[in-house]
């Protein structure tokens, strides 16, 4: 199992340091991931369930790290992680199932347990 805490610390420093090595695409990446989860019409939480989805969808495992961290940190509950799963699955079936099991380890590594599972 992916320790998804650890990952998505390492994904920060890497990041990071592409920023400093290739600062014109990656400031401009980090732009357009601010704007794009910003509050608006859709909540930040609302967007970075969507971002959750998809990660499953694409089976992007670091995505599933960054997008679930920033989930719970946008307030996102264990009810609300897992209808974003039931979705991903719907759209992404039998593959998709085996990443919605990746970001299930996720919620669970990230979210703090809580009684409205």
């Amino acid at each position: 199992m992916t320790d998804y805490i650890a990952y998505h610390a390492h994904l920060e420093e890497r990041l990071g340091q592409l920023g400093r090595e290739l600062s014109g695409p990656m400031a401009g990446f980090a732009r357009l991931h601010r704007k794009a989860v910003e509050d608006g019409a859709l909540s930040g939480k609302v967007k970075e369930l969507m971002a959750l989805a998809i990660s499953i969808v694409v089976h992007c495992d670091g995505c599933i790290a960054y997008h679930t961290h920033d989930a719970v940190k946008a307030g996102a509950t264990r009810a609300e992680l897992l209808e974003t799963i039931g979705v991903a699955v719907l759209m992404a079936g039998g593959p998709g199932s085996i990443y919605a099991v990746h970001a299930l380890d996720a919620i669970e590594q990230f979210l703090p347990a809580e009684s409205d599972a």
